[in-house]
């Protein structure tokens, strides 16, 4: 098994091991990272996600090993796979975390950034190194990269295909925190419990909102408004967190 899953109280944990290959994904890990997500979505224990990889490393992208003189319908069944991926990070309807130690490159960078937030150590470091095997980005990375850190710093990390540090990351806005590596699962679970604690309905139509500041108008997005407060407010978790409020206490949200 080249994908690990696991729960440590509401917290799922999916980890991408693949020994000696810096975990690079191949199509039977699409299909698990996939599969492993959709459970998730399903799994009511489950209020957040980390998404980490093994062996002092993150990611390195596609498996070159996969890779070559392939059919067009071969090529395609990949592109799906990845899309598949993809959407199952970001469409799940829980906070997801990416811990990011060592290579984070290619698509693996892009598997982090379609992660809600993304803590680093000082020695992770990012690449889009599509150009330099001649492909252009996948992965939705240019869609991510674009709105992060605006066309322009976007363009220069593509076409250069050079390594961007830690620190670099860090102050593009692209990694929330640096922790040191022997403490990055410590504070991812922290802060992914913390999360899990929270009004998780409530945060899953957030990221809709997210989603939707980036392709709606101000009228269409006030409209996407309109027809969520209301639902909102007949939610457990918001009149439990009425009643906290009133009570002076904090508030035991259930994600209902």
């Amino acid at each position: 098994m080249t994908v690990r899953v696991e729960k440590r109280g509401s917290t799922g944990i999916v980890t991408l091991d693949q020994p000696g290959r810096a975990n690079a994904f191949t199509m039977e890990m699409r299909e698990q990272v996939w599969r492993a997500f959709e459970d998730m979505a399903e799994d009511e224990e489950v209020r957040a996600v980390i998404l980490t990889g093994a062996n002092g490393q993150f990611c390195s992208g596609a498996d070159t090993g996969d890779m070559g003189h392939q059919s067009t319908a071969s090529l395609l069944r990949r592109m799906r796979w990845l899309h598949r991926m993809v959407k199952a990070i970001s469409g799940i309807r829980k906070p997801v975390i990416a811990a990011v130690d060592g290579a984070c490159v290619g698509a693996g960078w892009s598997l982090a950034l379609t992660c809600d937030m993304v803590i680093a150590t000082p020695g992770a470091r990012f690449c889009q190194s599509f150009g330099r095997i001649g492909y252009v980005p996948d992965a939705g990375v240019t869609w991510q990269l674009s709105r992060l850190v605006g066309p322009m710093r976007a363009k220069e990390i593509v076409y250069s295909a050079r390594m961007v540090d830690a620190q670099e990351a860090l102050r593009l806005g692209l990694v929330l925190e640096l922790v040191e590596r022997d403490g990055l699962m410590a504070r991812a679970l922290d802060l992914a419990e913390s999360l899990a604690q929270g009004p998780t309905l409530a945060t899953g139509m957030a990221k809709r909102q997210f989603e939707a500041a980036q392709a709606l108008s101000l009228d269409q997005y006030l409209e996407l408004e309109f027809t969520m407060q209301p639902l909102m407010a007949t939610t457990q978790d918001h009149q439990e967190g009425i009643a906290a409020a009133r009570e002076k206490r904090s508030p035991h949200f259930r994600g209902s």
